[in-house]
């Protein structure tokens, strides 16, 4: 097969590379672009780790060619903080709130938690943990993956987060 020329935005700038059409997005966001935030995990869509924002849907990035996403607004953890270095809301919830501990979900349920609160500003717990159902965790327990997002959902609202009594 020859090589196809494959142009998108990623984190607001627009990238171009030529790829085999079989490429997988996972594949040309870390070897044509050097984005390694996200990882490769499991390769059958089931982890997350991969997960991207895909013009405003969550996608496992290791079930998507590249060409799929040619002319897209892809959203990658590496475009999460701010221009100037500062922290989202969610990843200074993920520090805050000690939502990680090998980190390698972290990326791809940042990226989750980033769509869920774009559709759902303030979601309950349970909606927290039904959002991020497809990314798996296999340190934390998650109870403090949903503090976290709680945190973010809280800071974005311009409200205190205020943990909920045990």
């Amino acid at each position: 097969m020859s090589p196809t020329n494959v142009s998108m935005t990623v984190n607001g700038k627009t990238v171009s590379a030529a790829v085999e059409p079989r490429t997988l997005l996972i594949h040309y966001l870390r070897e044509n672009l050097g984005l390694t935030g996200s990882h490769i995990g499991c390769d059958t869509s089931h982890c997350g780790a991969c997960t991207v924002d895909v013009d405003g849907r969550s996608v496992k990035s290791c079930t998507m060619f590249a060409v799929q996403a040619a002319g897209a607004n892809v959203l990658t953890i590496e475009g999460m903080a701010g221009a100037d270095g500062k922290l989202s809301a969610l990843q200074e919830g993920f520090r805050e709130m000690h939502g990680l501990q090998c980190g390698y979900c972290t990326p791809g349920m940042i990226i989750r938690a980033h769509r869920l609160l774009q559709e759902n500003p303030n979601p309950s717990e349970s909606e927290i943990r039904i959002g991020i159902s497809g990314n798996l965790c296999r340190c934390t327990g998650y109870q403090n993956i949903v503090r976290a997002i709680q945190y973010a959902a809280a800071k974005l609202a311009g409200l205190e987060f205020k943990e909920a009594a045990e």
